[in-house]
Order: structure tokens, then sequence, then C-alpha cells
């Protein structure tokens, strides 16, 4: 029966194995966080799952488990020693994101009213919490989607398409599966075009840069701004016409030009990177990570 169900396997096209794997990464540990936080007093589900996260980086980066399958899991993190350089140039890029992201949001939601109720109605427990207790539960899951969906989507998923297919179509099949992936989000019908864009810059930095690292700190941040900020009252709310109704003003271009602005400058600081990292060949490091694991 395992021979059959590893033949079975084997035989499947590498774009749905990828797709499966991947998805099965990140939904260990958002699955795991979900059910401690469900069921579990205070402090426990934060302290344990500290505890997973740690684990879980430690086997899917390569440093644990069978050391038959140690090399690959390290490739599939991309566990790659970078030159500080090339660390500089990646987390600004990683900076940048961020600032994509929000802008975006932010022009958006004054061309589009901004759908207060449904971008709410997910988290709105999170603002019955004691606040240093809604602090940590933001905080929390911002982490858990950083590491996860990344070593899911832009690891576990992407790499080997990487290897079989080109780059590009590599990391649009990795975005539209991760925009699939969220469509059960009452937020995501207004942002559905957001979420494909920045998985997209989040492919594109694992891939020139050669590590997850950047895009796992650039998408914890990106996550705290979203969920302190849009998804609950936590970090304020957006109170904003929209420029049907005030017209085109100072706000509304300064953003349109930080969004834009910003784009320009991960283009480059990515043409900057490939130039810079692809004639030193950099080496797998086989389960060794910049990251403090």
């Amino acid at each position: 029966m395992k021979e059959l169900i590893s033949l079975s396997w084997h035989r499947l096209p590498v774009v749905i194995k990828a797709i499966l794997t991947g998805f099965a990464v990140s939904t260990l540990g958002v699955a795991t966080w979900s059910i401690m936080g469900a069921t579990l007093p205070l402090p426990w589900p934060f302290i344990l799952m500290v505890a997973f996260l740690w684990a879980y980086l430690r086997f899917f980066s390569g440093h644990w488990g069978s050391l038959s399958s140690r090399e690959k899991r390290a490739k599939m993190f991309r566990s790659t020693k970078l030159p500080r350089r090339i660390w500089i140039l990646s987390l600004l890029a990683a900076a940048l994101i961020v600032l994509i992201e929000q802008s975006g949001l932010i022009v958006t939601f004054r061309i589009l009213e901004f759908p207060a109720e449904r971008f709410l109605v997910e988290y709105d427990f999170v603002n019955a919490l004691p606040t240093w207790v809604s602090w940590l539960v933001v905080i929390m899951i911002s982490v858990v989607a950083g590491i996860c969906e990344e070593t899911g989507f832009r690891g576990y998923m992407q790499v080997p398409m990487e290897k079989r297919y080109s780059p590009f179509l590599s990391i649009a099949i990795v975005s539209i599966v991760f925009v699939l992936v969220h469509l059960h989000q009452a937020w995501s019908g207004p942002i559905l075009v957001h979420i494909f864009f920045i998985s997209v810059l989040f492919g594109s930095i694992a891939y020139y840069s050669g590590s997850l690292i950047p895009g796992i700190i650039a998408h914890i941040i990106m996550d705290v701004f979203n969920f302190s900020f849009w998804w609950t009252d936590l970090g304020g709310q957006f109170h904003r016409n929209t420029i049907h109704q005030t017209g085109i003003d100072s706000h509304f271009i300064l953003w349109l030009l930080v969004c834009i602005l910003s784009v320009i400058a991960f283009i480059v600081l990515l043409r900057k990177i490939g130039l810079q990292i692809r004639p030193e060949k950099l080496t797998q490091a086989s389960g060794k990570s910049q990251l403090a694991i």
C-alpha cells in the first residue's frame, strides 16, 4: 500500500506536488495556533506556540529530522548563507514591501469606500480583550502567518516549481494559490489584487535574495500593521472619505506617490541583489541559516 501511494505521488506533476506540500506545511503551523488559541487558557497558547514555532523552523529548515532529507528540506527553506551586503539590500526591500502594502491599501480606500464592517467582523473579539492580551494576540497571529506562510508558499511550494518551470511562472502560480487560500476571509474581496501583488513581491524577494528570512520579517511587520489598524481597532481606524467625495487632495497624491516610488525602489533593489548574488554562486548551507534557530 505504501509503495502504491509513493508511486502515485511521484507520478503527479511537479506543480501539483508543490502546491499540496506547500499548503500542508503552511497549514500545519496556522492550524496549530488556531487550535491552541481556541482551547487553551492564557498564557499557555503563547508559551506553547513559541516552542512549536522553534521546532517548526528547526525541522523545516533542515536542522532536525531524518538525515536523508535534511539537505532537501534546507533547500526548500532556502537555508542560504548570504553576504552582509545582500542582507542589507534584502532587508531594505522587505521594508519596502510593508510600505507598498500599506500605502496601497490607503490609496485603494481613498478610491473605494473602506468596508469597515467586513474588515472588523473576523477579529472583533480582539477588541474585547485587555489591551496587553490584544497586542500579544496580534503579534502572535502575525508571527505565525509570517513564518508558516513564507515557509509553505515561498519555500516548499515555490522552490520545486522554480526548478521545473521559470521563476516568473512559479511566482505567478504560487500567488494565485495564495489568493485562493485567502478567499474565505471576509475582508479579502475588495483587495484580491493586493493579495496577489504582495504575494508576487514576497516570491520575488525570496527568489532574488535566495532566503526566506527577509520575506518572513516583512510579512510579520505587515501583518502587525494590518491586524492592529485595518482588522481591529487596536491601533486606530481608517476614517477618510473617498476622492469621489473630497476630490483628489494632497493626502491621496502623497500616498499614491509613496506607493509608486516604493514599487520602483523595490524593483531597483531586486536588480541590485540579482546582479550581486548570481556571480557569487552562493552555496546552500544544508541547514545553516543566518537566522538563529
